[in-house]
């Protein structure tokens, strides 16, 4: 079966607990609010990856949070969420441009200036973006597709596209990406066009994870 990366955005009342029995690759990025994560504490903006069993439990003033999870070709799982609990699968994609190989799960985020771009480029595997703030136009196959906050959309990796960011504001959006271990602390981007490469770039980077990963079984 192909392998699979999923989003799911889950929102925590105050004190309430989710329980992900499953072992599997996740990161988990806070979008708002504040919780723990096997004891740890994490707040806006910061996220947490773990490949075993993980136990949230929201703050004081409650969390939304979304997680990616990495999964063998298996779309679902017996999880169950209390009443305090609102998880919303937000994307599932299957892998099918995954590298040959050792792999390399990588967790980001990827911002940009009012007006900045990201030119013509590919990257050497699969992922899902999520923007986080502002807004951007990805153009791919053709298509032009506008996301404002809390729009999620997958790149299949040897695709090449072009990023718009909004020219009013600030924008950045989360991502985790599947790539060739060889990756490890190296850049996954490939621009088409030689006259792009040593261009000004606008993108500004924060690394959550960047860590070898399996492919759960």
């Amino acid at each position: 079966m192909t392998p699979r990366l999923l989003l799911f955005e889950d929102t925590l009342s105050n004190g309430a607990r989710l329980d992900l029995p499953t072992t599997l690759p996740r990161m988990i990025f806070v979008v708002h609010g504040a919780m723990t994560i096997n004891g740890a504490s994490f707040g806006d903006g910061e996220a947490w990856y773990g490949d075993a069993t993980a136990e949230l439990l929201a703050g004081a003033e409650g969390v939304t949070c979304w997680r990616f999870e990495l999964r063998g070709g298996v779309d679902r799982y017996p999880e169950t969420a209390p009443e305090s609990v609102i998880s919303k699968r937000k994307l599932s994609a299957p892998l099918d441009t995954l590298p040959q190989g050792d792999l390399l799960l990588r967790g980001d985020s990827v911002g940009f200036p009012p007006g900045g771009c990201a030119y013509l480029h590919t990257h050497q595997g699969p992922g899902i973006r999520v923007l986080l703030e502002g807004g951007i136009r990805i153009d791919t196959h053709g298509l032009s597709t506008s996301y404002g906050p809390g729009g999620a959309w997958y790149e299949a990796g040897p695709d090449p596209v072009f990023a718009q960011a909004a020219a009013d504001r600030p924008s950045r959006f989360v991502r985790v990406m599947i790539l060739p271990r060889a990756l490890l602390g190296k850049s996954s981007i490939k621009y088409m066009r030689e006259e792009d490469v040593a261009k000004p770039k606008a993108q500004q980077y924060k690394s959550f994870v960047d860590i070898p990963v399996e492919i759960p079984r």
